[in-house]
């Protein structure tokens, strides 16, 4: 979809990078039965996603851009979207401890399995999410923001 508003834009740039990395990992998951060495840049990639990238993303959706559906009388899906982030960042605290000790080298099969059960959960519930705000969330940020508005948030979001 072609976006209109430069918030809406960078969120679906972001999006399909994400969305990109996920398949990665998902890929490199389902060919590795064990702790591979050379999953560890890609591992390390998610790691910094969840931490960095995926945060900055959640709290830019959750303080700016939610606030504005609740008083259009959307907040149901701010509501849901909400509870998804919360479900990802449970997910993802459980994960990158599994993640650093992957980028270490400690981790054995029993962890091992645990890193790959809790990666493939993060990029369904990812993927899933991203669905949601793709199909209902960029859409509406076409429709309720002003050039303005649209101006200013994207510019905030880039600064963080």
């Amino acid at each position: 979809m072609n976006h209109t508003r430069q918030v809406a834009r960078m969120l679906d740039d972001e999006h399909r990078s994400l969305l990109d990395l996920l398949g990665q990992v998902e890929q490199g998951l389902a060919r590795a039965r064990h702790h591979d060495a050379a999953l560890v840049p890609l591992l390390g990639l998610l790691a910094r996603s969840i931490e960095h990238d995926m945060q900055r993303h959640f709290l830019f959706e959750e303080e700016s851009l939610f606030p504005l559906l609740i008083d259009a009388g959307d907040g149901g899906i701010a509501a849901l979207l909400t509870d998804e982030h919360d479900a990802m960042r449970e997910v993802g605290d459980e994960l990158m401890p599994l993640l650093r000790d992957a980028a270490a080298g400690r981790l054995d099969d029993a962890p091992w399995a645990a890193l790959r059960r809790l990666a493939q959960e993060f990029v369904e519930r990812e993927v899933a999410h991203i669905q949601k705000e793709s199909m209902a969330l960029l859409p509406m940020l076409e429709d309720l923001l002003d050039a303005d508005t649209d101006a200013e948030l994207a510019l905030a979001y880039s600064a963080q």
